[in-house]
């Protein structure tokens, strides 16, 4: 029987088995999902499943089990290792960074990975010129803003020449936006390469049915070590109660993000609960462009008006700690302990309203059913909803489905709302402010600051801690904006979370990442 035939009507009879098991017993796993098939349970839809042209942790899971960069985090860490790279060699200066490719790699249509294919891929994304720029956007194309040539030496070296020493160069080879697609696939389908991914990883794609599944089959002929199932089936299930109750059911394998007060029901021999810290924040985006938060006072009292330990503790059950600034402090090498919280203050959140006569003022709020990092965004949305109309605001929320708040979010808050939640995982503590606080990354400019926060001190210390090649000099850089960034507020700091899962007791050698990825090639389910 062939995979998708058999994968559907496991689908099927699982779905099935979840309504009836929900109906009667919720805590007795009932339904039967495929044999030698992962079923994932995902808090969205993806948007695309071209790596190069999506942001959301979201499509990153499914990214990195089709796909392979140059490099890769080593297992466990956010460390540098070689990926579809041997090796690499970096000149004196810092700015010229050699690559010896592996040898007998395909990509899954046939086609050879080489160095020609690794040009392709970064002139793609960096040059207007190239005859497939048109295959993006490449909303992360700053992750290579530095890549000033890149130039295939013979077939198994690449060389990067870069317009200046780029610190996390190497790290960013090993983020999703680096992962390397097969040229011949992109002029195939052009456009619509994000519905037809092809790639060098564990597993191949079968099927994208939208709002339904992304199904992966296991890539027998990969260079490395072999999957541990035959396939992966990725579903969206954007209702949170909903993944809990199908994962009780027995309807999927795996949920991600499970919501904090979910996490005792799955407390049984018949489930796996995997927890692991890693360099999250989420926040609220503050519109300084135009409305009430373009004074500085009104956003510092946003900040004291929101009573972030009872969110951390009440709403996500002690999953997170209060966050003080826009680095998480899983970067502790470049973390300012010295920063603390804004404390919940309601009086200096009142008193400072006054001060700006900006009592009443009317604010429009953005907030999403569910996606990357959102943690529990409706809830955590109406909590500070009613904080912020504790101390006088006027409070409308807005919800969206997690794409279609990315649509309002990312191309700028002027002239549609006041603020917006958000969350961030990252992979340097470069990529975090200079993608969403730097005046060059306002959304009119091809960047995520969305709310149009603008110093030009902060400017100034990201781009010389970018190019600095010693980290005791990044980490000073990277504290004295955290100071800054602080003192200006331009989002409301809420929480740094510690990502979970969830498996059933079948799922074997599973664990979460640092980086917030979803690498299943080790898997096993009996």
């Amino acid at each position: 029987m062939k995979l998708m035939t058999w994968t559907r009507r496991g689908l099927m009879a699982a779905a099935a088995g979840a309504t009836l098991a929900v109906a009667a017993v919720p805590s007795i796993s009932a339904a039967q999902t495929p044999p030698g098939v992962l079923i994932v349970g995902q808090i969205a839809e993806p948007k695309s499943l071209d790596p190069a042209a999506v942001t959301a942790v979201n499509d990153f899971r499914i990214l990195v089990n089709i796909y392979e960069g140059l490099t890769r985090y080593k297992p466990g860490t956010l460390e540098v290792e070689p990926g579809l790279a041997e090796s690499w060699t970096i000149s004196d200066d810092g700015k010229v960074y050699t690559f010896k490719l592996r040898d007998g790699v395909s990509f899954h249509d046939g086609t050879p990975f080489n160095a020609e294919a690794v040009k392709f891929n970064f002139d793609r994304m960096l040059d207007e010129n190239h005859p497939f720029h048109d295959t993006g956007p490449f909303p992360l194309a700053f992750f290579f803003s530095a890549v000033q040539k890149t130039e295939a030496i013979d077939g198994h070296t690449v060389k990067f020449t870069l317009n200046a020493p780029y610190a996390p160069f190497l790290s960013n080879l090993a983020y999703p936006t680096g992962l390397i697609v097969s040229p011949d696939a992109v002029k195939k389908s052009g456009k619509d390469f994000g519905r037809n991914p092809v790639g060098t990883g564990p597993f191949k794609f079968v099927e994208w049915k939208s709002n339904e599944r992304v199904v992966v089959e296991r890539n027998d002929d990969y260079w490395g070590e072999k999957a541990g199932t035959k396939a992966v089936v990725f579903r969206p299930i954007t209702d949170a109660n909903t993944r809990v109750a199908e994962m009780l059911a027995g309807g999927i394998d795996m949920m991600v993000e499970v919501p904090p007060t979910a996490l005792a029901q799955f407390k049984s021999d018949a489930f796996k609960i995997v927890e692991q810290a890693g360099p999250h924040v989420w926040f609220l985006i503050l519109n300084m462009k135009d409305g009430a938060f373009a004074d500085k006072r009104v956003r510092q009292a946003a900040n004291y008006a929101v009573n972030k330990e009872a969110i951390v503790n009440d709403v996500l059950e002690g999953t997170a700690t209060v966050a003080a600034g826009p680095t998480p402090p899983a970067f502790a090498w470049a973390y300012n302990n010295e920063l603390k919280p804004y404390p919940y203050d309601p009086e200096k959140a009142k008193a400072l309203l006054k001060k700006a006569g900006a009592e009443g003022a009317k604010l429009t709020f953005f907030v999403t059913e569910g996606g990357s990092g959102m943690l529990d965004p409706i809830p955590m949305g109406t909590a500070i909803q009613a904080d912020l109309e504790a101390v006088g605001f006027d409070v409308e929320i807005k919800t969206y489905e997690w794409n279609t708040f990315l649509g309002e979010v990312n191309p700028g808050l002027s002239g549609k709302a006041d603020m917006a939640e958000m969350a961030w995982m990252t992979n340097d503590p470069d990529t975090l402010p200079y993608l969403a606080l730097r005046t060059g990354a306002w959304p009119d400019k091809g960047g995520f600051n969305s709310g149009y926060y603008s110093n030009p001190k902060v400017d100034a210390l990201l781009e010389k801690a970018r190019t600095s090649t010693d980290q005791a000099e990044r980490a000073k850089l990277y504290k004295q904006m955290q100071t800054i960034v602080h003192d200006d507020a331009p989002w409301v700091f809420v929480a740094n979370w510690k990502q979970n899962a969830v498996t059933s007791d079948k799922v074997e050698n599973f664990r979460l990442e640092p980086s917030f990825l979803l690498h299943l090639q080790d898997v096993v389910k009996d």
